[in-house]
């Protein structure tokens, strides 16, 4: 069993769940209520992940972090040293690619709402930021649980991406699921097979609690 990769693939999905809640939050309650032209795209924008090919995401994750890009060059003369094949170039890619995992389940818990209930909410006086604290938030927290359980279960078991943007740096950007890979590549099946059933076990369990959550969002909907 690979122990630091297993570390490193927690660390990466708890930051990416800790990064993605307040972008859920604000942008899953803007699409769910803001009327524009436009909407459909940003929609869109924000399905774009689950549709196109990891390698064609870490392919424009690279460029755009790479040491000739605006991004990159930036990074080098802070930091001292390049962005791409690091811990915070797979964080940031992990961000990315999950961000419809956490925005839309998030959306759909303040369609859920009803614009009834916001209206009343105003007219006794409650602002918009007391109507979120006190109605809404209340309301709409399992949605924004659910998408945070499946950025995280999809965080660990995310492989293209991570390969592309980190490589499989041993304690640096070797997540579980590139362990895995390398162990297949190295013929230890045994050692394969363990942590693939580490990875199904954790999937099962959060899978489990979303739909837990998609139940009582129904029950209370």
């Amino acid at each position: 069993m690979d122990w630091q990769a297993l570390h490193l693939s927690l660390l990466l999905g708890g930051l990416t769940v800790i990064i993605l809640l307040p972008i859920a939050l604000i942008l899953g309650r803007w699409l769910a209520f803001a009327r524009f032209r436009g909407r459909a795209v940003v929609e869109a924008l924000v399905t774009l992940p689950l549709i196109l090919p990891p390698t064609v995401i870490g392919f424009y994750l690279l460029s755009g972090m790479g040491p000739d890009s605006v991004v990159g060059s930036a990074w080098a003369a802070v930091f001292g040293e390049g962005l791409v094949f690091t811990f915070e170039a797979v964080l940031i890619a992990s961000v990315f690619v999950n961000l419809p995992f956490a925005v839309q389940p998030a959306q759909r818990a303040f369609e859920a709402i009803g614009q009834d209930l916001r209206d009343a909410a105003a007219t006794c006086g409650h602002s918009r930021w007391q109507s979120l604290w006190r109605i809404e938030l209340p309301l709409a927290w399992p949605g924004l649980v659910t998408g945070a359980v499946l950025a995280f279960a999809h965080t660990l078991g995310e492989f293209g991406v991570v390969l592309m943007v980190g490589g499989s740096i041993p304690g640096e950007t070797r997540t579980l699921a590139l362990s895995i890979y390398d162990r297949v590549q190295g013929f230890d099946m045994q050692g394969a097979n363990t942590m693939a059933l580490v990875l199904m076990a954790i999937a099962l369990a959060t899978v489990t609690l979303t739909f837990l959550l998609a139940r009582r969002m129904r029950a209370h909907g």
